[in-house]
C-alpha cells in the first residue's frame, strides 16, 4: 500500500505543469550534488530521477539541499538544482568540477557519467582513467565528501552496451582504491533496455528505479545525509568560507612560521588542507598548526601558520553553526571586515553569528 502511494505520488508529480526553476531553493538540509549528463538533466522527463529521490528523502524527513549550475524540473519536484549537462563526456566534467564545487559546497556528490565517451567513441577505452582522475579531483578539492560513483545505465545500441558493460566492470576497482568515503553503486541493474525511452534515456519509470537506487545507496552511508560541521579528528578537510565561496589559505603555500592565513579561490592543495587532531589542533602544510599570532587575544590579532607547540593559541574548539572558537582568546575565527575578495585576511573578533565567521568543512 505504502509503495502503491508513493508511486501515485511521484506519477501526479509528472502531471503537474512545469514550473520556472528556482535557483539555489534550499529548504536548509545536506547539500546533494546531482552530477553527470542529460540523465542527471533529466532528458524526456525534465527532473529524471531527482524528483523520485527528492520525494523518497521527504517522506523519509530528510531535509536536503539539491545543489548545482543547472535547474528544471516540475513543481513536483521540491528543489531543481542540479549539476547535469546534456551531452558532456567525463573530460568536461573534469574541466569544471573544481569551480562547481568551490560554488556549491557540497556534502554529497551522485555521479553517473561516461554515457556520452561511449556514444561519442570518445578514446573509450581510457575512459575509466579519465573518470579515475576526475574521483581524485572531487576528492583533492572535498576531502570529506561523500561521493557515490555509479556504474552507468544500460543501452539497448548492442555494440554500445558492450563497451558500456566493460566500462562499468572497471569501475569497482577504480573506486576501491578512493577510501572509504567513495561508494560504488550498480545503477547498471537497476534498469532494462525496457525502461528506456529512446534506447538511451530512461523513461518515467526507468527514473523512479534510479531514484530508488540512489535512495538505497544514500541509506546505506548514514553520514551521507549529514551536515558535517566538525572535522572528524584525524580528517582532513578543506575550509570554506560559503559568504565568500573562498577557503581558508596558508599564504606561504608551505608552512612557513609566521605567514598569515587568509581567504584564496579553492583549489585542493596542500595549503589549503587542515587536519584537526584530537588536541583540537588543526595542522597543515607542512606539518604546521594553525596559530593566534603572538598568543593574542585582541579583536584584529591575525590567524597565522606557525610550528606546532601544543599552546592554548594553536587550539580551537567547533560550533554546530561553523563557527571556530579559539581555546585561548574565546573569540571566533573571523574574516577581515567580512571581506570576499583573495588575499582577505583572517583573524579572531568577537563572535557576532556573521557570515565572516562561518566555515564550512568539505
Amino acid at each position: 500500500m505504502r509503495r502503491l502511494a508513493a508511486l501515485i505520488l511521484f506519477l501526479g508529480a509528472l502531471c503537474l505543469p512545469s514550473a520556472a526553476a528556482q535557483a539555489a531553493e534550499s529548504n536548509g538540509g545536506v547539500r546533494v550534488m546531482p552530477l553527470g549528463d542529460s540523465i542527471t538533466d533529466g532528458y524526456n522527463v525534465p527532473g529524471g530521477y531527482r524528483i523520485g529521490l527528492w520525494q523518497r528523502l521527504a517522506g523519509n524527513g530528510t531535509l536536503t539541499d539539491f545543489v548545482g549550475s543547472g535547474s528544471n524540473g516540475p513543481a513536483g519536484l521540491g528543489d531543481h538544482d542540479h549539476e547535469g549537462h546534456s551531452g558532456w563526456r567525463i573530460d568536461q566534467l573534469d574541466a569544471n568540477i573544481v569551480g562547481w564545487i568551490r560554488q556549491a559546497d557540497p556534502r554529497t556528490v551522485l555521479l553517473h557519467i561516461g554515457t556520452n565517451d561511449i556514444g561519442q567513441n570518445h578514446d573509450v577505452a581510457n575512459a575509466p582513467a579519465r573518470l579515475s582522475a576526475l574521483i581524485d579531483k572531487i576528492r583533492a578539492n572535498a576531502p570529506q565528501v561523500q561521493l557515490f560513483v555509479a556504474q552507468i545505465t544500460p543501452t539497448a545500441n548492442a555494440a554500445n552496451e558492450q563497451k558500456t558493460q566493460t566500462f562499468n566492470a572497471a569501475l569497482p576497482g577504480i573506486v576501491a582504491q578512493k577510501g572509504p568515503l567513495t561508494h560504488l553503486v550498480d545503477m547498471h541493474s537497476a534498469l532494462t533496455t525496457a525502461d528506456l525511452a529512446d534506447g538511451l534515456h530512461p523513461n518515467a519509470g526507468g527514473y523512479d528505479k534510479m531514484a530508488a537506487r540512489w535512495f538505497a545507496a544514500l541509506q546505506s552511508v548514514p553520514g551521507s545525509l549529514a551536515t558535517l560541521t566538525t572535522p572528524p579528528v584525524g580528517g582532513t578537510v578543506v575550509l570554506s568560507n560559503p559568504q565568500s565561496r573562498r577557503c581558508l589559505d596558508d599564504s606561504s603555500g608551505n608552512g612557513t612560521d609566521g605567514a598569515t592565513v587568509h581567504l584564496w579561490d579553492c583549489h585542493g592543495g596542500a595549503n589549503q588542507k587542515w587536519t584537526r587532531t584530537a588536541a583540537g589542533e588543526l595542522r597543515g602544510a607542512g606539518g604546521k598548526c594553525l596559530d593566534v599570532y603572538g598568543n593574542g587575544t585582541a579583536n584584529g590579532t591575525r590567524v597565522t601558520v606557525w610550528t606546532c607547540h601544543g599552546g592554548a593559541n594553536q587550539r580551537f574548539t567547533f560550533g554546530a553553526s561553523g563557527t571556530i572558537t579559539g581555546v585561548a582568546s574565546g573569540k571566533c575565527v573571523d574574516v577581515n571586515a567580512g571581506g570576499t575578495t583573495n588575499g582577505t585576511k583572517v583573524q579572531i573578533w568577537d563572535c557576532n553569528r556573521t557570515g565572516a565567521q562561518v566555515w564550512s568543512a568539505r
